[in-house]
């Protein structure tokens, strides 16, 4: 059996590890990308001076010799699913028996007039890495960069950190509003602004200007305005990178279309991590996931079926982190941009504007659904296990400082936080735990 991986990223490489750890049947790796699988978060770390690429890479080099995994560096040009056969850019083919897609993401482009030009880009692979240094090495005047989301705060503070001004466009009225509820997105948009970046909210591009020799040298936003610059960032968001299975028999939408086993609608083919779309979505789930996390248990779950072991996509309970800027952020559970029908929340700012503790719950039975945390670091295992508890709000806030995973010697802002919930909700009173309590949920967290 010769089980063929199109993708070498967290998704990949983690279905190629489990077909090892669970067979001795013939495995391949495709990547056109790096010979090793890197861990793609930390790219912005690499240009910023902080790490070197090989860092990056969890894996010794004899990674594929040592667990009997061939590599095939190629990029795939066509997939003939009747003949199971892949075919390459540099004209060879291969065949497979079972055939796991996972080919990520790609960087959105809307068609802009311009966005060809050299000095466009957008930030995902390790090639666009390598392009935005190519494209800042002799120094740039701006660079302005187009979204507001993780992957353009990352790129704001990559550039910012070799002293280059940035200016940011963002649709919205704050920055990432479309996902963050409104406090949130408030405190992260004076955040940026406290730190000196031109963010243009309520902006959009309309034109990317170029020279004869068909370099960016600025913008045009929707109000007319031209913003000279000499690299533009494209980063309103990824979309699976699926392009390959253009003239396929492998039903696609927005993504890869695959059930809860990974199954693609052509039997032996598999699809996984960010290129891929349930058909059928868990609750509070989205159909496409394009995280870390999610892409190693897709993979993990890919491999089995790929083996004929019976495995269900199951994830648990939604979570995520990411950095803006000084500020740490950190999600557990179900908190939405708007409250649904049906929810109440709680909030808490502190008054240097750069923490925040946002908490969404049932209104009927004071069920907790999920928490947003913003310059303090919680605990993951804590808050899934009162989300499979189902545990009431007040019982999460009576146990909050046993959550709190700040190093020693941090400030402590529990007894801050519970006087905002009195205020809110005084007919709710909170006594805190105990600290025999709060010491055994920390030991056993």
């Amino acid at each position: 059996m010769h089980h063929v991986i199109i993708g070498n990223g967290i998704t990949g490489i983690t279905a190629a590890r489990t077909l090892r750890k669970l067979s001795k049947d013939h495995i391949t790796v495709i990547s056109g990308e790096t010979d090793l699988f890197f861990s793609r978060t930390a790219l912005m770390y690499i240009y910023m001076g902080h790490m070197r690429f090989k860092d990056t890479q969890p894996y010794p080099k004899d990674f594929f010799e040592k667990n009997n995994i061939s590599l095939k560096k190629a990029w795939v040009s066509k997939i003939d699913s009747a003949k199971k056969t892949l075919h390459f850019d540099s004209g060879d083919h291969m065949q497979y028996d079972n055939l796991l897609i996972a080919t990520g993401s790609k960087s959105n482009r809307f068609g802009w007039p311009g966005q060809d030009l050299k000095g466009v880009q957008g930030l995902y692979s390790y090639q666009d890495l390598l392009e935005l240094e190519e494209n800042t090495r002799n120094g740039i005047n701006r660079a302005v960069i187009v979204g507001g989301g993780l992957i353009g705060i990352e790129m704001a503070e990559m550039l910012h950190a070799r002293h280059y001004p940035v200016t940011l466009l963002v649709r919205e009225s704050n920055y990432w509003s479309n996902i963050l509820p409104a406090q949130e997105s408030a405190l992260i948009t004076n955040h940026i602004q406290d730190h000196g970046f031109d963010l243009r909210l309520n902006t959009t591009l309309k034109e990317i200007k170029g020279d004869a020799n068909g370099r960016v040298t600025g913008i045009i936003t929707d109000s007319g305005e031209e913003i000279p610059c000499q690299v533009v960032g494209l980063t309103a968001g990824v979309s699976p990178n699926i392009s390959v299975l253009q003239g396929t028999e492998i039903k696609t939408d927005r993504g890869v279309l695959i059930n809860k086993r990974m199954q693609t609608s052509v039997e032996g083919v598999f699809a996984a991590g960010d290129c891929a779309q349930f058909t059928e979505t868990l609750p509070d789930r989205r159909p496409v996931e394009q995280v870390w996390y999610t892409g190693k248990i897709q993979g993990e779950c890919a491999a089995k079926n790929m083996l004929g072991i019976n495995a269900e996509y199951d994830p648990g309970y939604w979570f995520n982190s990411a950095k803006f800027l000084d500020i740490e952020y950190q999600t557990y559970g179900t908190v939405l941009s708007k409250l649904r029908d049906g929810e109440s929340e709680f909030y808490w700012e502190h008054n240097d504007r750069q923490k925040c503790v946002h908490i969404v719950f049932n209104s009927s039975d004071h069920k907790f659904i999920g928490i947003n945390t913003f310059g303090i670091r919680m605990r993951h295992k804590l808050f899934n296990t009162w989300l499979q508890e189902s545990r009431s709000v007040e019982y999460v806030m009576a146990h909050l400082r046993a959550a709190q995973f700040d190093p020693e010697f941090y400030s402590r802002y529990e007894e801050n936080i519970i006087d905002a919930w009195h205020a809110q909700f005084p007919d709710h009173r909170i006594t805190q735990a105990d600290e025999k309590t709060i010491r055994s949920l920390i030991f056993n967290a």
